[in-house]
């Protein structure tokens, strides 16, 4: 048997698995810090204190991350990038604008409820004054969002929405709303309603509002 060949044959099947554990352990430290950001918050947060949670020493962080900064914007990257692409593949088998907002709306409440300290980290860590920051929002998150005007758009060119409503601030409103119920399932208070009721009501609130219409029951 050629020593050689063995060698150029394992060489491929090596790299793979390197470069796996290498992924596996990037991922690892992203939740790590997801969990320690949303307890600690981004400030109080130490390199040590994501090391510890990620099992990994401090030293092991630096090979993927240059800062907290780097950490926290890959994590707004690399999660709110997940629900972007999730959401547009749900959106892409739908046609009705009605639907296409229910979907948006049940998968960010879905996601936010799975993971309350995604949320948190949303909630407090997006709204930072640092510039990083900023630039961040005005990228991949403001593409999420972006999703609920596109969404108003196209309603608006079907004749399905009303043509009055300006999508800047529709889906912030949307968006707002989904942020604050987020935050209330983050405090662990006790809901009364469903995940399901809590959709149809943000639903009916927003396609049909809240005047009680003469003849409407």
């Amino acid at each position: 048997m050629n020593i050689h060949s063995v060698n150029i044959a394992s060489e491929p099947i090596f790299r793979k698995n390197a470069s796996m554990k290498s992924a596996d352990k990037h991922n690892k430290i992203i939740r790590a810090a997801t969990k320690v950001f949303a307890k600690k918050g981004f400030f109080n947060a130490r390199i040590s204190d994501i090391a510890k949670e990620a099992k990994v020493a401090d030293g092991t962080i630096y090979l993927y991350f240059n800062n907290k900064f780097d950490i926290l914007l890959t994590v707004f990257e690399q999660e709110i990038g997940k629900l972007v692409d999730q959401v547009k593949v749900l959106l892409a088998e739908e046609d009705d604008p009605r639907r296409m907002l229910e979907i948006f709306i049940a998968k960010h409440l879905q996601e936010m409820k799975k993971n309350k300290n995604l949320a948190e980290v949303i909630q407090i860590e997006l709204r930072q004054t640092n510039k990083l920051v900023r630039d961040y929002r005005n990228n991949r998150f403001s593409e999420y969002i972006n999703i609920i005007s596109t969404i108003i758009k196209r309603g608006q060119s079907e004749n399905v929405f009303r043509q009055d409503i300006l999508p800047g601030i529709a889906k912030r409103a949307i968006f707002g709303a989904l942020d604050e119920i987020a935050r209330i399932w983050n405090l662990d208070l006790v809901s009364e309603y469903s995940m399901d009721e809590t959709v149809q009501q943000v639903i009916n609130i927003f396609l049909l509002g809240i005047l009680n219409e003469p003849g409407r029951h």
